[in-house]
């Protein structure tokens, strides 16, 4: 098992070779993290996955934020599957090559045949809830609640002087992330790329801050984030999942 370089961490910026699959818009982000014992995410994943650390510190995230102009490669957007409202609890994790991805554990959605769509093409935890949020005075206003739990909010402010993640810092290890991993139910290990610029954010803060997302996935998060960061909007470039090389 091999630890990703700074080399690696940077490489995966550049935009993967080959024609994408789709584009959206990801919008009024908020990344929430919190620190979590190394040992307690590596138990989750399946194998050939390693839990990915900053500083020997390992994190989860609850991300909020607005999904829009989805489309397939050439197509343009359809009015009734185009925009949607997300939210997905996360790790950071790598492969035995020392390639940094993501790990999701769900990810919260509002549109049921987007949720069928990933499910069945991407192989990742999507579940349908039922969000609504709204935009007033620069104050995002954000709620979700999956069926028979209680319901998640999130209230923070939007981003104000905004600035890009420097390499090797905190907010460039949670940030910037353009690989994701999912596994089969027989183990096998898939990963799946995106590009775009990269996030223009800023620390923020937040009048509503639920933790039940995380609880759902196995992890009881306590106190305040150590990290809370909100973007603007980025155009992503979506490309297909593929079977993990070894």
């Amino acid at each position: 098992m091999t630890p990703p370089t700074h080399e690696q961490r940077e490489a995966v910026r550049q935009r993967p070779a080959g024609c994408s699959v789709g584009h959206q818009r990801w919008s009024d982000l908020l990344f929430a993290h919190w620190q979590v014992d190394p040992a307690s995410v590596q138990a989750t994943l399946p194998a050939g996955l390693h839990c990915d650390t900053h500083e020997g510190r390992a994190y989860i995230g609850i991300v909020p934020f607005f999904m829009g102009r989805i489309r397939p490669a050439f197509l343009p957007p359809l009015p009734w599957l185009s925009w949607f409202l997300e939210l997905n609890v996360r790790t950071y994790v790598h492969d035995e090559q020392g390639r940094p991805g993501v790990w999701f554990y769900s990810l919260d959605c509002n549109q049921p045949v987007a949720v069928q769509i990933a499910r069945r093409f991407f192989r990742l935890p999507y579940f349908h809830a039922c969000m609504n949020a709204r935009r007033y005075h620069g104050v995002i206003d954000y709620h979700c609640q999956r069926r028979g739990s209680p319901e998640a909010r999130y209230c923070w402010t939007g981003p104000g002087d905004m600035q890009i993640a420097v390499p090797g810092s905190l907010e460039f290890f949670l940030l910037e992330r353009y690989a994701l991993f999912t596994a089969d139910s027989e183990g096998r290990i898939y990963t799946g790329r995106v590009h775009h610029e990269p996030y223009r954010y800023a620390a923020t803060e937040a009048e509503a801050l639920s933790t039940e997302p995380a609880r759902l996935a196995g992890f009881d998060l306590k106190g305040e984030p150590c990290s809370l960061l909100a973007a603007k909007h980025v155009e992503v470039e979506i490309f297909a999942l593929r079977e993990a090389p070894p």
